[in-house]
C-alpha cells in the first residue's frame, strides 16, 4: 500500500457519500468487519503453510480471497451484485445460516461451530453474530473493499505500520457516540501494564476487554522480556478477555490477530452472568488489568450471581467482586474505578471494600486528574493497585496533577504516557507530600481507613475549579453522594441509639 497515512481518510471520504452510513459509529463498525475478514484471510494463508491439513471454516465462496480481491480482470463483483452477495450470502453464512436455492436445497452452508471447534475458527461466527452491512451503494462498497485489500499484511513493516493505523481507528471511538465507552486512553493502559510488571509465563485477564487496549499494552510490555522461542510461545498464550458487546468484540479479535495472537482467547459473553462462588483456581489469573464499565445499574437477575452482601446494583462494584474472586493467590491487579467507589459507604460498597482490605493488599491508589476520558465522560477516576498476598496493612494514596500547560485533556490534547512520569518517579521512592496544606501523597494504616468506614476519598484535588458536568453525570454523582451520606447518617444514628439505649420509632 502506497500511503498508509491516508488509509482512514480515503475510506471516510467514500463512506460519506453512501446514504446508508449514518455517523462515525456506523462508519467504524462497517470498516471493522471488513478489516477482520482481510486480516483473517492473511492469517489463514499462514495457517495453510504451517498446517498441512488446515481447512477453513469459511466456505470457499465467502473467503476474502475469492470474492473481495479485484484482479483487474473486470470480473470482480460490484454494484447491486456485490450488495446482494454481501447481504444475502456472505453475512448470513458467517452468522451460521445456510443459504438455500429456490428448491430448498443448500446453496452455501453456514459456518458451523460446536464445542470441539478450535478458537481460531469459532471466532468467525462469534464475530459476525450481530454484524450489519450499512452501505447501500455497491459501487462505493467495492471502492472500500479495494482500499482495504491494498494492505499487504504479509509484509512485516507494512503489517506493523498498519497496527499503528488500527490504533488510530480505535482512538476514533472516543468521539464515535456511545462507542467511546470501549476505549481507554493508551497512556493509561500502558502505565498500568508497566507498573504491574508482567513476567514470562503469567496470564492476564480483562473481563470487560472492549477493543483490547489493556491486552495490547500487556503484550507490548511483556515483549521486552522475551528471550527465547519458548518465551514467545508463552507470550502468545498469555491473554484472556471477555467482551459483552458485539462491536468492540470484533475490534478486539482483529486487534489480537494483528498482534500475532493466532488463538485469541477472547469470548463474546457477559462476565456478570456466572455465580462468583462457582469460580475455582482454574478460573483464576496471575494478573488482572481492567477498566470496568461504571455508571450502569444491573437488574436483580444479575445481582443474584453474587453473595447478598456484595450484590450492588452498580456495575463497577459487581466487576470488582468478579476481579477478587478470579485473582490467583499471590496475583496482582490494577483496576480503574470512579470516585464513587472511593467515597461510597452504602452497605454493598462497604462490604466490597471490607473484602478488598481483609483478603487483599491494596497498596496503592493513584488518583487521576479530570478529563482523562474526555470527551466521553468527565467523571474522575482512580487506579487501584492490589495483590492477593496478605491483608492490607497500609495504603498509599498519590494525586497525579494535571500537567503544566493543561487545563483539560481533549481529543486534540490527550493524556500521554509521559504525563505519568511524576507518579512513576514517586512509585519507587515513596514519601508523603503536602502542598499548601493539602496532601498530594500520604500513607494510611488500614485501621485509619476502617475508622473512616472505608471512605477512601483521600488526597483529592482541592484547588480544581468546579466543572459543570453533563446533566446525566451530575445526577449520577449526586445520587452516589446522597447514598453515601445516608449510609453515614444511618451508621452514626445507630451508634448513638445503641449507646443511649433508645429507639427512634415514632411515638404518638
Amino acid at each position: 500500500m502506497s500511503n498508509l497515512s491516508t488509509f482512514v481518510k480515503r475510506i471516510r471520504d467514500i463512506m460519506r457519500n453512501d446514504a446508508g452510513i449514518n455517523g462515525d459509529a456506523q462508519r467504524i463498525e462497517q470498516m471493522a468487519w471488513m478489516l477482520f475478514l482481510k486480516v483473517y484471510d492473511t492469517k489463514e494463508t499462514d495457517w495453510e503453510i504451517d498446517e498441512d491439513d488446515y481447512v477453513s471454516i469459511i466456505p470457499e465462496s465467502c473467503r476474502w480471497r475469492n470474492w473481495a480481491v479485484d484482479d483487474k480482470s473486470g470480473n470482480a463483483m460490484t454494484g447491486d451484485t456485490l450488495l446482494a452477495f454481501v447481504n444475502n450470502t456472505l453475512l448470513p453464512v458467517l452468522k451460521g445460516q445456510d443459504v438455500l436455492n429456490v428448491d430448498g436445497t443448500i446453496k452455501v452452508e453456514g459456518v458451523k461451530v460446536n464445542a470441539d471447534t478450535p478458537i481460531k475458527k469459532s471466532i468467525v461466527q462469534a464475530t459476525f453474530e450481530d454484524t450489519n452491512n450499512y452501505m447501500k451503494d455497491g459501487v462505493l462498497l467495492r471502492q472500500i473493499i479495494n482500499i482495504i485489500d491494498e494492505l499487504d499484511l504479509e509484509d512485516y513493516e507494512e503489517s506493523h505500520a498498519f497496527g499503528e493505523i488500527y490504533e488510530s481507528i480505535l482512538k476514533e471511538l472516543q468521539s464515535a457516540g456511545s462507542s467511546g465507552e470501549f476505549y481507554t486512553p493508551r497512556a493509561v493502559t500502558d502505565f498500568m501494564a508497566k507498573m504491574i510488571n508482567p513476567q514470562i509465563g503469567e496470564k492476564v485477564a480483562d473481563f470487560a476487554c472492549g477493543t483490547g487496549g489493556f491486552l495490547t499494552s500487556w503484550l507490548k510490555e511483556l515483549e521486552t522480556k522475551v528471550q527465547t522461542v519458548e518465551d514467545r510461545e508463552k507470550l502468545l498464550t498469555s491473554i484472556y478477555g471477555i467482551e459483552k458487546k458485539q462491536f468492540p468484540y470484533i475490534l478486539c479479535i482483529t486487534n489480537m490477530l494483528l498482534h500475532d495472537i493466532d488463538v485469541p482467547k477472547i469470548y463474546h459473553d457477559n462476565s456478570l452472568l456466572r455465580d462468583v462462588l462457582d469460580y475455582t483456581e482454574r478460573d483464576q489469573f496471575d494478573v488482572i488489568l481492567m477498566n470496568p464499565p461504571y455508571g450502569g445499574h444491573e437488574k436483580n437477575e444479575v445481582k443474584n450471581h453474587f453473595p447478598s452482601d456484595l450484590a450492588s446494583s452498580e456495575t463497577a462494584d459487581l466487576f470488582m467482586s468478579v476481579i477478587m474472586y478470579r485473582l490467583k493467590k499471590n496475583g496482582r491487579a490494577a483496576v480503574i474505578l470512579p470516585d464513587g467507589f472511593l467515597f461510597g459507604t452504602d452497605n454493598a460498597k462497604v462490604s466490597i471494600k471490607k473484602k478488598l482490605f481483609s483478603e487483599f493488599n491494596l497498596h496503592t491508589v493513584i488518583r487521576m486528574p479530570h478529563s482523562v476520558f474526555a470527551p466521553y465522560t468527565s467523571i474522575t477516576t482512580n487506579i487501584l493497585f492490589f495483590d492477593r498476598t496478605e491483608p492490607t496493612k497500609e495504603t498509599w494514596f498519590y494525586r497525579l496533577d494535571m500537567p503544566d500547560g493543561y487545563k483539560n485533556f481533549s481529543k486534540t490534547k490527550p493524556m500521554e504516557l509521559n504525563h505519568f512520569a511524576p507518579a512513576k518517579e514517586w512509585w519507587n521512592n515513596r514519601e508523603e507530600i503536602n502542598i499548601d496544606g493539602f496532601d498530594k501523597a500520604k500513607k494510611y494504616t488500614v485501621q485509619e481507613l476502617v475508622e473512616r468506614n472505608y471512605n477512601i476519598d483521600l488526597c483529592g484535588y482541592p484547588h480544581e475549579e468546579e466543572e459543570i458536568l453533563p446533566p446525566k453525570e451530575l445526577i449520577q454523582q449526586y445520587q452516589e453522594k446522597r447514598a453515601s451520606l445516608n449510609a453515614d447518617i444511618d451508621r452514626i444514628l445507630g451508634q448513638i441509639t445503641d449507646i443511649l439505649g433508645i429507639s427512634l420509632t415514632e411515638e404518638e
